[in-house]
């Protein structure tokens, strides 16, 4: 996990052509998306994908990422954040257990300071379509950006806490990051998919953020 500090970052969506700022607290997030051999390690399963146990987590949906947070926490003995009402999913604010990034989280940690659409050169930084041989890799085969983070483009989209547009596309949650099956367009840090919380698919997987409740955290 690495700390990244207080900081402000602007969102936008091509689709609607809207912008909108965000003001974080202080977070943790991880510095890959969490690997086959971790999933199975926590929830028992590896999900019967390709095999390769440093390979991202693929073929999981919302609802399994946010289920294999809170085992995780229960794992390390942290409170969960998540409980379920019904078909909702909701958060505990105060539990210090581990959590899907929001969106804001996850673009503030991967621009890493930077302004660009990237934080380095795409085949230095990402597996995508024009360098992946249309198959998942390792996780940490590229160089990281600033903050030590390895895989925030390209390799497997990952899925954050956020619903896109419940206007238009109901309780569809967002995806970041492009993955190996994408074109360059598609791995920039301000892109935005989404999907629907139960589909599972072989370019997407996860990774786990926690909130900081102490003062002093700081970035990389």
């Amino acid at each position: 996990m690495v700390d990244v500090r207080p900081g402000r970052v602007e969102l936008s969506d091509r689709r609607t052509e809207s912008t909108w700022s965000v003001e974080l607290a202080a977070y943790r997030i991880a510095e890959t998306p969490v690997t086959r051999e971790q999933y199975a390690a926590i929830a028992g399963t590896d999900g019967g994908g390709e095999p390769g146990a440093a390979l991202p987590m693929d073929s999981v949906s919302w609802d399994d990422a946010v289920r294999f947070c809170n085992r995780l926490s229960e794992w390390a003995g942290l409170t969960p954040v998540y409980r379920w009402a019904g078909e909702t999913t909701e958060t505990i604010a105060a539990a210090g257990g581990y959590r899907l990034p929001t969106e804001a989280e996850w673009e503030f940690a991967c621009r890493a300071g930077t302004e660009g659409p990237r934080y380095g050169d795409l085949d230095e930084i990402a597996w995508y379509r024009g360098n992946s041989a249309n198959r998942v890799h390792t996780v940490g085969g590229k160089r990281p950006n600033g903050w030590g983070l390895y895989d925030m483009l390209g390799n497997v989209w990952e899925w954050c806490w956020d619903i896109y547009d419940p206007a238009v596309y109901g309780d569809y949650r967002v995806l970041r990051g492009g993955g190996w099956f994408d074109e360059h367009w598609s791995c920039r840090a301000s892109v935005r998919r989404r999907s629907h919380p139960t589909l599972r698919l072989d370019d997407v997987g996860f990774r786990v953020a926690q909130s900081v409740f102490s003062v002093g955290a700081h970035t990389g």
